[in-house]
């Protein structure tokens, strides 16, 4: 426990309160308090630490700890047994520094696990007036704090690789949108992680200059509150194609007002032919027009530039003489047969989910050979505005998504699924004031309110108890009063009808603990290998908000490698195989003017159970003049010592046994007895080396 400890008296107890006046100062004075602090990474806080308390006295203890900045504080309940009066609560701090509480005494159960928002957490004790005292025991370890998920820029996307500090947000826009802001945003260390700025939005701008077009968007300008709110009234774009170019200009948006006015030009002087004029008050070209020449330009006047329900969207693209333009879906795709849109050229249209085929054929064809053109317009894909819906996960769009929607929408949709419970979650959700989305659960009949929502709304999921579920959206037909809202994308999924995760297998070689006795969302299960295994993969899982587990379970490998035995100091050492696998040999040999002591070569030796462990410990070198004065000393001395010895012994022994006891003793040798053919004196001819070298010269009695 690194702690900073509270004041204590002589008697060892902490440190009194300062007492107060009449009745409250009495009570004041039987309390004992103390404020405990909390650094290391890990950790527990066990109310058995605290020194028993006198008769009539209770306790209030503030145990606070704190950690990195960066980190935050993660506590899990071990164990919590508090009798009726007593206080516990945990608190946190939130982003604007005010305390914050997560869970008190009420709340608690083993096995639970609280997260701070910032680098500190705090747990408040205080005794009954009794003075009884309870038990409890948190277990409290670090984790890394993260930043918020940044908000998706309306009309644009952001993508995130880490939301921890150091991690980055990368925000774009659609076509035809343009930043305002930061295109990268970084996450800060802090005590509460934050992103280096705002996100950025996105805009369409009031006009611009497009060299060297080939494929983009021309929007009517974006609303926007403030003093120059007026200036966005008359707005002109210039579009230039590569030379020997032409300009398609597809009208996929057109809902002006009376007083608005857009007017395209095939060129950029004034003289140029005009290709449509609203003010004309002629049909509107949805399938689009096409340029004479290289240039187009785009000229928009209105007396409400901050209007959402008025507006234009305009998709160009650029194509060669004696071929089709691209053409293009909204909320779609399509696939064709020839890549240059040549002559012959044929498309086939499908719609993203959520949207149908409207207003055109599904396959087009480019014909024509003089004047290359399609057959027919592209065909529009809609958002659809209620419907029964039966697969397995699907997608609900608001009407005209991503478009704003209109006023006096009314859409129902039904979701018929064949099991008994579906996760809704949506990544979406900007409403007006006025306007609503209703979640049912059940059939038109039996149904109850499962969720409902107005304005902007914060990410939320819900599950339904039956197969059937409701969805109605309702927008105000005078929308204009309170302003309208972007939409809605609602994204539904078929889920097992259990509120746990699936329990995980026992693992081979090892073996599993869990958090909680039952597997519900955050509880954890963390495996541990036998010994002479190692655990391959995660060592602990979550149990995430979707009932499924944070990563695959892990498995226990045979270790079959020894741990490196380290290097010998002033020696080399040569190895047989770098991963020290069972078998692997290790050869040491000592420097120049060292002498090796002990065994040279070390092997890799398995044995079951157990880890692989070396045949011998490690060898050392030392210097060879220190062998040789030590052996020249001590040792050379005890070697003459013994020598002289046992050469007195032989001799003495020797001794005796010529003098008294070769003629008297029954123990002679049976070659020393006299032999019957003693008396023959020639020599014998043999072949003897050592005889023949000198290297013998001993008599031999022979007997035949």
């Amino acid at each position: 426990r690194a702690a900073a400890a509270p004041e204590e008296d002589a008697a060892g107890n902490r440190k009194q309160e300062t007492p107060g006046e009449g009745n409250e100062g009495a009570e004041r004075d039987k309390t004992r308090t103390c404020m405990i602090n909390f650094s290391d990474p890990e950790g527990y806080i066990d109310s058995s630490d605290d020194p028993p308390l006198p008769d009539g006295a209770f306790l209030q203890c503030t145990y606070t700890v704190t950690v990195y900045t960066g980190y935050g504080v993660e506590l899990q309940v071990k164990s919590v047994n508090l009798s009726e009066g007593e206080q516990l609560s945990i608190r946190g701090i939130d982003e604007g520094g005010a305390l914050l509480v997560l869970a008190n005494q009420t709340l608690l159960v083993e096995g639970q696990v609280i997260r701070s928002p910032t680098n500190t957490i705090s747990v408040f004790y205080r005794s009954s007036p009794e003075g009884g005292m309870g038990m409890f025991q948190l277990h409290y370890q670090l984790f890394r704090l993260s930043c918020a998920l940044p908000r998706r820029p309306h009309f644009g996307d952001v993508s995130v690789l880490d939301l921890h500090p150091g991690g980055a947000a990368h925000f774009t826009c659609h076509m035809g949108y343009h930043l305002q802001g930061a295109a990268t945003l970084t996450c800060l260390n802090a005590s509460l992680p934050v992103w280096s700025q705002r996100e950025p939005g996105c805009r369409a701008l009031c006009g611009g200059v497009v060299k060297n077009a080939t494929v983009g968007r021309v929007l009517s300008p974006s609303p926007h509150p403030g003093p120059n709110s007026t200036l966005d009234r008359s707005c002109s774009w210039s579009l230039e194609a590569p030379s020997a170019q032409r300009l398609h200009l597809h009208l996929e948006r057109m809902v002006l007002g009376p007083t608005d006015r857009l007017v395209l030009w095939s060129g950029l002087d004034a003289g140029s032919v005009v290709l449509f004029d609203s003010g004309q008050r002629g049909p509107i070209p949805f399938e689009g027009v096409i340029s004479e020449g290289p240039a187009v330009r785009v000229q928009f006047i209105t007396d409400q530039p901050n209007s959402h329900n008025t507006g234009f969207n305009i998709r160009y693209e650029a194509f060669e003489k004696g071929h089709c333009y691209e053409p293009y879906i909204q909320n779609g795709n399509f696939s064709t047969t020839d890549g240059g849109y040549g002559v012959g050229a044929v498309v086939q249209f499908s719609c993203d989910p959520g949207h149908s085929l409207e207003q055109g054929p599904p396959v087009i064809e480019c014909i024509n050979t003089r004047d290359p053109y399609w057959n027919d317009t592209e065909p529009l894909c809609k958002a659809l505005c209620g419907g029964d819906l039966s697969g397995p996960s699907g997608v609900i769009l608001s009407p005209n998504w991503p478009e704003w929607y209109g006023e006096g929408e009314d859409c129902i949709s039904f979701i018929f699924i064949s099991e008994t419970e579906i996760n809704k979650s949506h990544r979406e959700l900007n409403l007006s004031d006025s306007d609503m989305l209703t979640i049912l659960d059940g059939d038109e009949v039996t149904t109850r309110i499962l969720g409902q929502y107005v304005g902007g709304t914060s990410p939320f999921k819900l599950s339904s108890t039956t197969p059937d579920l409701t969805i109605t959206f309702h927008s105000d037909p005078a929308g204009l009063v309170f302003g309208k809202g972007e939409g809605f994308i609602i994204n539904y999924m078929e889920v097992s009808r259990n509120d746990s995760c699936p329990d995980l297998p026992e693992i081979q070689n090892g073996w599993k603990t869990t958090s909680h006795a039952a597997l519900v969302r955050g509880a954890r299960i963390t495996y541990q290998c036998d010994p002479g295994y190692d655990l391959v993969g995660r060592e602990t899982l979550t149990c995430q908000l979707d009932l499924s587990w944070s990563t695959q379970p892990p498995f226990c490998e045979k270790i079959m490698y020894c741990t490196d035995p380290g290097h010998v100091e002033h020696s080399v050492r040569t190895l047989s195989d770098p991963k020290l696998l069972v078998g692997t040999t290790i050869q040491y040999s000592c420097n120049p003017g060292y002498i090796l002591q002990g065994g040279a070569t070390l092997t890799c030796y398995g044995r079951e159970p157990g880890t692989p462990v070396w045949t011998s410990r490690l060898p050392h070198c030392v210097l060879a003049e220190a062998t040789e004065s030590s052996l020249d000393g001590g040792s050379m001395a005890l070697a003459i010592f013994i020598l002289v010895l046992l050469l007195s012994v032989l001799l003495g022994g020797a001794y005796i046994y010529l003098t008294r006891c070769r003629y008297h003793s029954n123990l002679r040798l049976p070659l020393m007895y006299p032999h019957p053919y003693s008396q023959i004196t020639v020599e014998t001819e043999f072949d003897n080396p050592l005889y023949e070298t000198g290297g013998d010269t001993r008599e031999y009695e022979v007997s035949i």
